[in-house]
């Protein structure tokens, strides 16, 4: 659906494996956990961790997750008290929850903190909490695309005057065994040590390459315009069927309706890049990809994505596709994808400066949510 009145983007944050940027690179950022490969977020972040809870005892406490949601919000210029927040999260407080039932199996008993501390919604009240706001906060969860399904909130609020500036985004810390385990047991955890041990988009690999990486990222939205500013313009969502353990059907049926419903009447030619969803395995991608094709044809936009090098944040992992969009859009860039032939990548040739990205997310469930961004011309 177009939107009659767009939404504008007045400031972004990121917390991930690569800074608060790191898409210009050819680099990735994956350690070694036990015997695979995760994403931890970088040195930098690292520091400002330990002095976040060295500064403020009570945060000693808090899961990894909600740790991650308050460095990124930190970042945003936020003007207003009012400001809404709504922080979504996959998995949510995961660490402290296997912490809890691990204590619960071996005394039957579990801290008294636990209920507090491992509920959802923690994440938006300690955000609120630390950045002093009294507007609304609240959390969710809808697998991978919460931090997608977190913007659809702050349109609804803004565009129905229930807020004026709204904190939309994700958080994700599923670096634990839990997590990790289990994605090894729908086998789709990425074995490779290579170079690009997440292959995401490349349909001539033979096995599930997805890689689990820790990231928070927030956007600071009002209907307020910026000059020259990025605002959402549409966005599109589906429920997929239920027809594989993934919810990804191979004719990518989901993604097709957001990304038709996000364009409206828009001609498809205007859309000039989308940053994919797929995070690397085989069904995922070759979903997407599918859709796209029947969306957009064999000559269809550029492709992008980031888990190649960040790793698969789960819940946060669309707003951290937003905040790459927006810098895109502000910059004028375009990221490659170095294992991809550029024919692959960029079948139209095109190399103008992006004006209008697709951003697309899926999620256990059927969930698939399209988001179509554009700079503003004044």
């Amino acid at each position: 659906m177009l939107l009659e009145n767009p939404i504008y983007i007045h400031d972004t944050a990121l917390v991930s494996p690569l800074g608060d940027t790191g898409f210009d690179s050819h680099q990735t950022n994956f350690a070694q956990q036990d015997d695979v490969l995760v994403g931890r977020i970088d040195d930098q972040f690292k520091q400002e961790l330990e002095v976040l809870v060295k500064k403020h005892p009570k945060y000693r406490n808090l899961d990894r997750s909600t740790l991650l949601a308050i460095l990124a919000a930190r970042k945003l210029q936020i003007t207003d008290a009012q400001t809404a927040v709504n922080i979504g999260s996959s998995r949510g407080a995961t660490g402290i929850w296997e912490d809890a039932y691990s204590s619960f199996r071996e005394s039957g008993t579990t801290p008294t903190q636990t209920s507090p501390l491992t509920t959802l919604g923690n994440l938006s009240s300690w955000v609120a909490q630390d950045l002093g706001t009294i507007g609304t906060a609240f959390s969710h969860s809808i697998t991978c695309a919460t931090a997608s399904h977190a913007v659809l909130n702050a349109i609804a609020w803004l565009n129905a005057g229930m807020a004026t500036s709204f904190i939309a985004g994700g958080a994700e810390a599923p670096l634990t065994d839990f997590t990790i385990k289990q994605m090894q047991a729908l086998r789709i955890y990425s074995q490779q040590s290579a170079e690009f041990p997440c292959r995401a988009l490349d349909q001539n690999k033979n096995q599930n390459m997805m890689i689990l990486g820790e990231a928070a990222a927030c956007l600071l939205l009002s209907k307020k315009p910026v000059k020259g500013g990025i605002k959402i313009i549409g966005y599109g969502t589906s429920i997929e069927k239920l027809q594989s353990a993934t919810s990804s059907s191979a004719e990518g049926i989901g993604f097709r309706q957001s990304m038709k419903a996000a364009m409206g009447e828009l001609p498809k030619e205007s859309v000039d890049t989308i940053i994919t969803h797929a995070p690397g395995t085989i069904m995922g991608d070759n979903s997407e990809l599918a859709a796209i094709r029947a969306v957009y044809g064999d000559n269809h936009p550029r492709l992008c994505n980031n888990k190649w090098q960040l790793g698969h944040s789960l819940g946060a992992s669309a707003a951290v596709s937003l905040v790459m969009a927006a810098s895109m859009l502000d910059r004028g860039v375009f990221h490659s994808i170095p294992y991809l032939e550029e024919r692959v990548i960029n079948p139209r040739n095109t190399n103008t400066d992006p004006k209008q990205i697709m951003v697309n997310a899926s999620g256990f469930g059927g969930n698939c949510v399209s988001i179509l961004l554009e700079k503003s011309q004044h």
